[in-house]
This record gives C-alpha cells, sequence and structure tokens, in this order.
C-alpha cells in the first residue's frame, strides 16, 4: 500500500474513532481492520494527485480542530435524521452554490457506474447498501447519501482533481465501482469479483456445500 494512503487510513481511522453517534458508539468503530480493509479498497483505486490533495485535506481539518468523519456523518444527516439535522447544520461547514454542483455531477457518475457494477454481480451488490436514498427505508443509509456526505468534506481542490480523475477513468471505458469491489474482494482472499460471484452463486444453489 502506498504511503500517502497509509497516512490517509490512519487520519480517518482516529477521526472516526472520534465520530460521537446520536445512539451511542457504533460496534464499526472497534474494528479497526474492516475500517481499513474497505477504506483502503477505495483509495488503491485513487490517482495520485487526488490522494494528495485529500490528505492535504485531512491536514488541515486536524489542523483547524474538525473532524471530517463527523462532518460527513452529519451531511448524511440531511437525508436520514432530517430532524436531527436542523439541529446540527449550523455546525457544519456551508456548502457554496458552486461546490455542490460539482458533487450532484460525480454523484451521478459515480451512482452510473456502481448501477452498471451491481448489474454483473448482484449477488455482491446485495450485500451491499441500497443504491438511491430511500430504497431501504428512510433511514438506511444508500450509496447516494453515503457519497454525497463524504463528497461534501472534500476541498473544492480535491474534488475538482477527483472529477478529472473519473472522467478521465469514463473516457478510458474504466468503471471505479468495479475497481474498488475488485479491491475490495482481493483483500478477502478471492480473486476477482467475477470469481467472488461464482462462489456467491454457488452457495445459493439447492443442495450446495456450503
Amino acid at each position: 500500500m502506498k504511503p500517502v494512503i497509509e497516512e490517509i487510513i490512519t487520519r480517518e481511522w482516529d477521526m472516526f474513532d472520534r465520530v460521537n453517534n446520536i445512539s451511542g458508539r457504533a460496534p464499526c468503530q472497534d474494528d479497526e481492520r474492516s475500517f481499513r480493509v474497505m477504506r483502503g479498497s477505495q483509495f488503491e483505486a485513487w490517482d495520485d494527485k487526488t490522494l494528495e490533495s485529500y490528505l492535504q485535506d485531512l491536514q488541515t481539518a486536524s489542523a483547524g480542530g474538525r473532524n471530517l468523519l463527523t462532518e460527513k456523518y452529519g451531511y448524511m444527516m440531511a437525508y436520514t435524521a432530517p430532524l436531527e439535522f436542523e439541529e446540527i447544520k449550523t455546525q457544519l461547514p456551508e456548502i457554496p452554490a458552486e461546490k455542490n454542483i460539482l458533487i450532484q455531477k460525480i454523484t451521478k457518475r459515480q451512482i452510473e457506474w456502481y448501477e452498471q457494477t451491481a448489474r454483473l454481480f448482484p449477488l455482491l451488490a446485495s450485500r451491499g447498501r441500497p443504491v438511491h436514498h430511500g430504497e431501504g427505508g428512510m433511514f438506511d443509509t444508500s450509496v447516494e447519501v453515503y457519497l454525497i456526505g463524504e463528497l461534501s468534506t472534500y476541498s473544492m481542490d480535491t474534488l475538482r482533481a477527483y472529477d478529472s480523475y473519473t472522467e478521465k477513468l469514463a473516457a478510458e471505458g474504466k468503471n471505479i465501482s468495479h475497481m474498488i469491489l475488485e479491491n475490495t474482494v482481493k483483500e478477502h482472499g478471492y480473486a476477482s469479483v467475477e470469481e467472488t460471484e461464482a462462489y456467491l452463486a454457488k452457495q445459493h444453489e439447492p443442495n450446495s456445500d456450503k
């Protein structure tokens, strides 16, 4: 793993460990290994420019006493807990119109990629979050809502870098959702997403040896 990714994950984990949830500490806050697999799989799919810019975001936030992970979950509450969000929204940095436009642009592109990946690997996708807000219930965090929350914490420099990078991937016919999923299954010992999907399909066969 690249040193820049190691530093990003270490800084994120420190922030995640200090997130105060409304309902108390979440079990995932005591599972550093899973956190590192999940976040590492995402960042391994990024280019160096975006990684360096996001690391700068984390460093700047820490220097200013901000917790970007707390802010991410705060922004998500606009969708998952709107009444509670009204009580805490003034504690979050306001999102300018220009930034919101870029967030929506990136979200649209990435959701299309996620949907494409889910069609190809439905069993793997079924183990993840619902794609769109409201599909799994009002209080379920969808891929869409999680992505909006996370992008909202990025600086404009990082958003521009990520937008440029994902545009480049699209022009090359690549899909970052597939890339992240591939990294994830390899971290769990599988050779590819195709192998993992085939394994799950076998588990669903009647009388299969599990």
